[in-house]
Formats: structure tokens, C-alpha cells, sequence
């Protein structure tokens, strides 16, 4: 199967998972941008201890808050976490350039031990504190979007499903024509 084949039935499989939850749209959604929102603004391993309770509170679907946390996932954290820091960072008016960040959140990763974390200890506050506010930002920015676009796919596919149940409806309600078999001469008369 070629990678292209297989990313579209992810992708498939994926959208299914959104429209086809037994639930209203606006719950369906609201779990949604619950994940979605803390998959932006906590660090990654702790976003489905946030978002799982949030969602219960808020009443929003369990599924969307796990599934909208995977904006941040073992592979887009390496291209979302550098630009969210270097983001906050230069709006808390740090003098620190983007290759700073990714060289330090690189070391952090590469290394993974607490020598590594002690290192990042005298730049720590200023990147965890613009970790947070590119998180932020990108939380109010995203989690609305979030919400109106799956509210919108789930009521759009409903609407396609309820169509194409009312047209089955239909063609079973309609008078069949008896077709006559070949060679009668019932079939014969027909034009």
C-alpha cells in the first residue's frame, strides 16, 4: 500500500471517528476544543489528565478531548514546541533567536536526563513562562476554530446521512414495474 493510500484511509478513519459519536453536535464539539485547548497549552504527558476531567466538567465528548490533545503527538511536538517558545518568548520581549530554542528544547530531548534539565535551569523561566503564552496564544486561537469546524462536519455529515436515508425510503416506496422475462411476449411489445 502506497503512503498516499495510507494516509487517506487514516485520514478517513479519522473523520468517521469525529461525525459518526452518538451525541449532539455541540457536545461532540465541545470535547473537541476541550483537547484541542489543552493539547495547545499543557506539556505534553500531562494534556489527557487535564482534558479528561475538563471535558466531564464542561459536559463535553470524552473522545474529542483525548483525540483533539494529539495536535501534539511524538512528532508535531518537534515543530510546535520550538515555535511556540520562540513565540512567547519574543513577546515577553526575551532576546533569544529561534535557533536558541530548538537548541535547547533539543538538548533537553537528546539528552533526557536532569544534567540536561539542570542546564536549561538558568534559561528555564523564560522558556517555560514562553512556552505558556505560545500555548496561549495558540489555544484562543485554535480551540474556537476547532469548534465551529467539527460542529460543522458533524452537522454537515448528519445531513448528508438523513439525505441519502430519506432517498432509500423513497425508491422503497415507489411502485416497482414488473420487468416480463426475455421472450415472452409481453417483453417482445416493449419499445
Amino acid at each position: 500500500m502506497s503512503a498516499g493510500r495510507w494516509l487517506k484511509r487514516k485520514k478517513r478513519k479519522f473523520y468517521l471517528k469525529i461525525v459518526r459519536e452518538k451525541a449532539t453536535p455541540e457536545y461532540i464539539a465541545r470535547g473537541w476544543s476541550i483537547g484541542m485547548f489543552c493539547g495547545c497549552l499543557i506539556p505534553f504527558g500531562l494534556q489527557l489528565v487535564c482534558s479528561i476531567p475538563a471535558a466531564f466538567l464542561l459536559k463535553g465528548s470524552k473522545i474529542g478531548a483525548v483525540l483533539g490533545t494529539f495536535i501534539t503527538n511524538h512528532f508535531t511536538i518537534f515543530f510546535i514546541y520550538p515555535v511556540q517558545c520562540y513565540a512567547g518568548a519574543k513577546l515577553l520581549g526575551m532576546d533569544i533567536s529561534y535557533r536558541d530554542v530548538v537548541s535547547k528544547l533539543g538538548r533537553l530531548v537528546k539528552e533526557q536526563s536532569f544534567e540536561a534539565l539542570k542546564a536549561l535551569q538558568h534559561d528555564a523561566s523564560g522558556l517555560v513562562a514562553g512556552f505558556f503564552l505560545g500555548g496561549a496564544i495558540m489555544a484562543f486561537v485554535f480551540t474556537p476554530i476547532t469548534y465551529v469546524v467539527v460542529k460543522k462536519m458533524v452537522v454537515a455529515y448528519r445531513a448528508q446521512v438523513e439525505k441519502r436515508r430519506k432517498l432509500r425510503e423513497k425508491k422503497m416506496q415507489e411502485p416497482r414495474q414488473a420487468v416480463p422475462p426475455k421472450g415472452s411476449a409481453a417483453a417482445d411489445e416493449r419499445p
